[in-house]
């Protein structure tokens, strides 16, 4: 009874800060950018090949996989040129051949906010979609050789703007992606993935699952590319609000591990909620205000249950010196040590002095959830 009646506690109080906030929040909602990509009409005319182009919309990427794989390299080329920002986007297409058409879709734009972008030549994109505020996806490492292959996905405020931006770099996913990579190093690679419309501020959008479920669909179609080109992706880093898409996405991602980290909740009440045979895990700095959300789900707001809370049943990351909200990929942390550790495929608990070297399954036969007693 006692446990309820606190639970309706944190739900008004919940209501009542999202409410308190609606007035400048509403200035603010954001609408999920969904459907294919841009200049999908242009390509869905192209008959040059003398056949009909895979639909980016309704063909799986498995499809688009074995569309490309019929293709000479000078035919693929064509179609890059003829239609950099469908090639560049679609999952399932050659990893080489999206880098080509992104790099040259961002030579194109005469958008200044993607300008930053285009500098420099060795940066290697597997996105790059102009609507909206801009989303994008980099590579660090070389997809190719890599054995393991993790993905970033970020929280509210980020954009193709933010995506790279050089303040409080590890609180975006280019900073917390080559940070990764950094202590990682030969053998695996790192997406920073800024895919779907994040909320702005802390207000209705970040209180609701709307976004997180649009994004929830572009996450899976965007692991699902990956594997179908030959680069199954083993471990998915979700921090903030990316923690609710990963949440409302576990069951559709075929991965290893899913780290959580500074998390509002995964819209589920443990990990056997998440219905995933991925190793989940979960960090939260004890400074981290993220913590002082309430963690429950009200009338469509709120998250749920803190993952990091010894109920929920997820292995615990540590992340005492994580410092704060943004900190958890900081060099030099006990987060990001252990981060590096999972991406690498081993056990990030400690024992000891050490970290236990056990490796965890393949992609396509995932590790089931731990036993707890």
């Amino acid at each position: 009874m006692r446990r309820y009646a606190r639970t309706l506690v944190a739900a008004a109080l919940a209501v009542t800060v999202v409410s308190g906030t609606a007035g400048w929040v509403s200035g603010n909602a954001q609408q999920a950018v969904t459907g294919p990509p841009p200049g999908t009409a242009s390509w869905r005319a192209d008959h040059t090949l003398g056949r009909e182009l895979p639909d980016p919309e309704r063909d799986a990427p498995a499809q688009v996989a074995r569309f490309f794989a019929k293709l000479s390299a000078a035919q693929q080329q064509a179609l890059a040129v003829r239609h950099p920002l469908v090639v560049g986007n679609l999952d399932g297409a050659p990893v080489e051949l999206r880098y080509r058409a992104n790099a040259r879709a961002l030579k194109a734009s005469h958008d200044p906010r993607y300008a930053h972008l285009a500098e420099d030549p060795a940066r290697r994109f597997l996105a790059f979609d102009p609507r909206g505020r801009g989303q994008v996806a980099e590579v660090f490492g070389d997809l190719a050789a890599a054995r393991r292959v993790s993905v970033v996905v970020p929280g509210s405020d980020i954009d193709a703007g933010t995506f790279d931006r050089t303040t409080d770099v590890y609180g975006t996913p280019a900073g917390m992606a080559r940070s990764l990579y950094a202590r990682t190093g030969p053998g695996t690679a790192v997406i920073a993935w800024a895919g779907y419309t994040t909320p702005v501020g802390l207000g209705l959008d970040a209180a609701r699952g709307t976004l997180a479920e649009a994004g929830a669909a572009r996450l899976t179609r965007f692991t699902d590319g990956l594997e179908a080109a030959g680069t199954p992706v083993t471990a998915v880093f979700c921090h903030s609000y990316g923690s609710v898409v990963c949440g409302l996405a576990a069951h559709r991602l075929r991965v290893a591990d899913l780290v959580v980290l500074g998390s509002p909740g995964m819209r589920a009440d443990s990990v056997a909620g998440l219905r995933t045979g991925a190793r989940v895990w979960a960090a939260k700095d004890p400074g981290d205000w993220i913590g002082k959300v309430p963690h429950v789900e009200f009338a469509g707001l709120g998250h749920g249950t803190d993952p990091a809370s010894p109920g929920f049943g997820a292995r615990r990351v540590p992340a005492d010196d994580a410092e704060g909200h943004t900190g958890y990929f900081a060099p030099g942390t006990e987060s990001l040590r252990a981060f590096a550790s999972i991406a690498e495929g081993a056990d990030a608990r400690p024992a000891g002095t050490g970290m236990v070297r056990t490796r965890s399954a393949s992609p396509s036969r995932p590790a089931p959830p731990p036993v707890r007693r």
